[in-house]
């Protein structure tokens, strides 16, 4: 899933805001948090993005690769995606 730069910026500033307003967050500590926020963000969407050309490379080296938008390669997609992120701990 590809967020862009302002959704990821949305996302972290929700997540500051909520943390600041139940006092789990100094004020003093908001830029910081949001920053490191969005940093975790971004990483984690591109493990997504590493797994997404793993698996697709794999489903087009299947002898009968199916076309890319049927159901057979839905399904695939989605197991072989799972696999990757059993594999990587996620």
């Amino acid at each position: 899933m590809r967020l862009s730069e302002s959704k990821i910026s949305h996302i972290a500033n929700l997540l500051t805001d909520g943390l600041n307003k139940d006092n789990f967050l100094p004020s003093s500590m908001e830029d910081e948090a949001r920053k490191e926020i969005k940093s975790a963000l971004i990483e984690f969407l591109k493990v997504d993005d590493e797994i997404d050309l793993v698996v697709r490379k794999k489903i087009a080296s299947l002898a009968k690769a199916p076309p890319e938008g049927s159901q057979e390669w839905s399904i695939l997609y989605k197991k072989y995606f799972r696999e990757q992120e059993v594999r990587r701990g996620r």
